[in-house]
């Protein structure tokens, strides 16, 4: 992925006012960013847990979303349909985002749930699996995998 200033951020968030990408904050590690070795970005907000940001990359072009958590946990493990990564209940959350353009505005959102820490990317290139029931899968399936979903999750909110 290549490197992005906060501004190149803000300016990629398709499904968010003005003045709700000029609130985006930005967590510490940011700064710290291995760009090369993403296959896309994701946090949430240090200022508001319930909020998260996924920013990937469309045919060359940072594309970003908003997310909102829904609130409570699920009590049971699950899975990620993100990522497909086996997690405790209260580490997948229900994640929705407006759409973009005139769907949004009529109040139109798409979801689905993912890692409550939005650690998807790194959560793929675990070795092992993360549950007895859960099938091993090369790295670089799992990882060309999860960046495919994300992908169409964003463009759920663009359509």
């Amino acid at each position: 992925m290549q490197a992005l200033t906060e501004d190149e951020v803000r300016a990629a968030i398709v499904n968010a006012s003005p003045e709700e990408r000029e609130r985006l904050s930005f967590p510490m590690s940011f700064v710290l960013a291995d760009w090369d070795h993403l296959d896309f970005v994701a946090w949430s907000d240090p200022e508001d847990r319930g909020r998260g940001y996924v920013i990937v990359e469309r045919d060359g072009v940072p594309t970003g979303i908003v997310l909102r958590a829904a609130s409570g946990s699920r009590g049971r493990a699950a899975v990620c349909n993100l990522c497909h990564t086996m997690q405790p209940g209260n580490q997948v959350a229900l994640f929705t985002a407006r759409r973009a353009g005139a769907a949004g505005a009529r109040g139109d959102s798409v979801g689905t749930y993912m890692c409550a820490d939005l650690g998807c990317h790194e959560n793929v290139r675990l070795a092992a699996p993360l549950a007895p029931s859960e099938v091993r899968a090369s790295v670089d399936r799992r990882i060309d995998g999860t960046r495919r979903r994300v992908e169409d999750f964003v463009a759920r909110v663009l359509n």
